[in-house]
């Protein structure tokens, strides 16, 4: 690939990512078109993208190609090798030949052997503290990633953990959205049934509200699932 066409790649690679900041976009599809790019503007043979969920559990994401899965899945399974050390100390992991690997990531390193890597360069997906994942990429040949490259490596990584965390400030935004419709609606339901039973038996609204919880708690029921009930005519408090 000639110089322009590469910088006309790069430039459509950090547009892509950059419209994630702006509109609704799928995770998944986005990684795995973001990992192809990668591989034909950076000097990397295969590129993989791991990912922590709200609980702390590491998945893969993304892989560029099959050959990429067992070197991936060796790190998740033992919990160990470059991509845990980019995210659990949020720094860039180097390693240029399978001698330095083997000494730091011995089952690692046999799997790299197997594959056919030789090295690797990881940047962590991180917003300020927060490191929500890692880029991969893994070499052909010995040597460290030239710095031209790992510029860009670093500039991808960094637009693309501010498009993730603009995702999950979005998805965690409609449950918390969800969550208060939700509740309001409940407390709807409850009014609704305290004013039958107010009018039913002649008492006030306090009373009503402390006859369907002495209904609910007689019953281990919701107080919510009573009032349900008392609309709909199944419940006679």
């Amino acid at each position: 690939m000639s110089p322009v066409a590469r910088e006309k790649r790069i430039l459509e690679t950090l547009v892509t990512l950059a419209d994630t900041l702006v509109d609704d976009f799928d995770v998944a599809s986005l990684f795995d078109d973001l990992v192809q790019r990668c591989t034909t503007v950076i000097d990397a043979a295969d590129v993989g993208i791991v990912l922590g969920d709200s609980h702390g559990e590491l998945m893969m994401m993304a892989a560029s190609s099959p050959r990429l899965l067992s070197a991936e899945e060796i790190q998740l399974s033992k919990n160990s090798g470059p991509c845990i050390d980019a995210i659990h100390s949020g720094q860039v992991i180097r390693a240029g030949s399978l001698d330095e690997i083997a000494q730091r990531w011995p089952a690692f390193a046999t799997v790299m052997r197997g594959s056919g890597y030789h090295s690797l360069h990881t940047v962590p997906l991180r917003l300020r503290s927060t490191v929500l994942g890692a880029m991969n990429f893994f070499r052909d040949s010995d040597g460290e990633l030239g710095n031209s490259d790992a510029q860009v490596a670093h500039a991808i990584a960094d637009i693309a953990a501010i498009g993730l965390m603009q995702e999950r400030s979005v998805r965690e935004s409609a449950i918390a959205r969800k969550q208060l419709e939700h509740a309001l609606a409940s407390r709807i339901v409850v009014e609704q049934a305290k004013g039958i039973v107010s009018n039913s038996y002649d008492v006030t609204m306090e009373v009503a509200w402390a006859l369907l919880r002495q209904r609910a708690r007689s019953h281990q029921a919701r107080v919510t699932d009573v009032a349900r009930g008392v609309i709909n005519g199944a419940i006679k408090i």
